[in-house]
């Protein structure tokens, strides 16, 4: 206990005898003003927070950030006390606590300059929540919507480009849970429901690493279904985006082997590969 602090409390020692003199009225009001004691500086307790911050004592570092927004509560101090909340409970990984945090800092202070942060911040609490692929992807989802809307609205920001980056990591993520539920209906074969899912990875996920797996995949079902044609269209979707593709190779592959190509893969024959001579009857 500081200097200061003790002789607070001495004061206050000091006081309760003269108290037990006064009238009740008197005595109510005495006690309600001296049980609050003289509050610390907002810059002290504000500064108190950082410290336990940076030295990963995350719950002293709450305990005066909340202290501050209680004491202070229209200080511009405030303000930053709450932002520096919910970076505390991020970092101790109490993100429902950060989000609900975030949210609060959002709707007071929407047109702050560190808004950019709060929502950035804000969808980091979703994205450290992403597990493995066998998992609910709700959580996905919320990160991606969060990082989009991060991109949207502050697009020129150092936080977009940080989330673009990550929004590609949740795309490759969600479409990675597609390809695993297409694999699991493909090795049952229950083949309509994995031709969805793997029509949904081209559709909605053409950008990530999934797809010319996906491509390779229906190019293989449909063969299995007595569809050559259909397959031939995902093969030549394959050549057309992913000519250098192990999974174009083996979907050429395919197709050679039950006699519905021939000739030179895209890129050593002379007239331009599968792919062109059949676009036009594909689109």
């Amino acid at each position: 206990m500081t200097q200061w602090a003790r002789r607070a409390v001495a004061a206050l020692l000091l006081a309760l005898p003269l108290l037990a003199l006064a009238g009740c009225a008197a005595k109510s009001d005495d006690d309600d003003a001296s049980s609050k004691g003289p509050k610390e500086p907002v810059e002290q307790i504000y500064n108190e927070g950082l410290d336990a911050l940076n030295a990963r004592k995350f719950d002293i570092a709450n305990k005066k950030f909340n202290q501050l927004q209680s004491n202070y509560p229209f200080s511009p101090w405030a303000a930053s006390a709450q932002l520096m909340l919910g970076y505390s409970q991020y970092l101790a990984h109490k993100y429902t606590d950060s989000e609900a945090t975030l949210d609060r800092f959002i709707q007071l202070h929407p047109t702050s300059k560190d808004v950019a942060y709060a929502y950035y911040l804000r969808a980091l609490n979703f994205y450290e929540q992403i597990t493995d692929i066998q998992r609910d992807q709700k959580v996905t989802e919320q990160a991606l919507a969060d990082l989009k809307e991060v991109v949207n609205r502050f697009p020129d920001s150092a936080y977009a480009r940080d989330a673009r980056l990550k929004i590609d990591l949740c795309l490759d993520h969600l479409a990675g849970k597609e390809m695993a539920i297409g694999r699991w209906y493909q090795n049952q074969k229950l083949y309509a429901a994995a031709i969805n899912r793997y029509q949904r990875v081209v559709q909605d996920y053409q950008k990530t690493n999934m797809a010319p797996e996906a491509l390779y995949r229906l190019t293989e079902i449909y063969m299995l279904i007595g569809l050559p044609d259909q397959a031939k269209k995902s093969a030549a979707v394959l050549e057309h985006n992913y000519p250098n593709s192990e999974w174009y190779r083996d979907s050429w592959n395919l197709l050679v082997a039950d006699h519905q190509v021939s000739g030179k893969m895209v890129g050593q024959s002379d007239n331009g590969g599968f792919f062109q001579r059949t676009f036009g009857w594909i689109f």
